[in-house]
Order: structure tokens, then C-alpha cells, then sequence
């Protein structure tokens, strides 16, 4: 399953990060984070439970970037 996320990150830079740590997240199958455009999509592994997993992600985010925010 994939969903589309809206993120708030500051560079390209960082978002080439919060992407590389995103899909190391349990529960990740692939991550996409398109700095332009705001937007996270994220396809998850079968059976994962979307809004733990991205508890998950958004702790992984803030270690790249503190005030990042994820709305999900």
C-alpha cells in the first residue's frame, strides 16, 4: 500500500536524508520525498500498520532535521 504525506523539510539536502532514513524504517517497503513539492509518499511491507510505522519515520526524520513535521 502506498499513501502520500505532507512533510515539511528545509533543503534538498535533507531530503535526500529523511528519504535514505525512511526506507531503513521496519515496516518500509520504498520512500519517495520530493523536496519541490512537499510531499513523502511511502509504500509500506504487507501487513504493516501505516500510522506505527511512521511513528517510526518521523523519529527517524527529526535525526536529520528537528523541526521536521509529518502530517499523517
Amino acid at each position: 500500500m502506498k499513501k502520500t504525506y505532507n512533510i515539511e523539510v528545509d533543503c534538498a539536502n535533507c531530503a535526500n536524508l529523511m528519504e535514505d532514513a525512511t526506507k531503513k524504517t521496519a515496516g518500509v517497503a520504498d520512500a519517495v520525498v520530493n523536496f519541490m513539492t512537499q510531499k513523502m509518499i511511502v509504500e509500506f511491507e504487507e501487513g504493516a500498520e501505516p500510522k506505527a510505522v511512521m511513528k517510526d519515520v518521523l523519529k527517524a526524520c527529526k535525526k536529520v532535521e528537528s523541526d521536521c513535521e509529518i502530517e499523517f
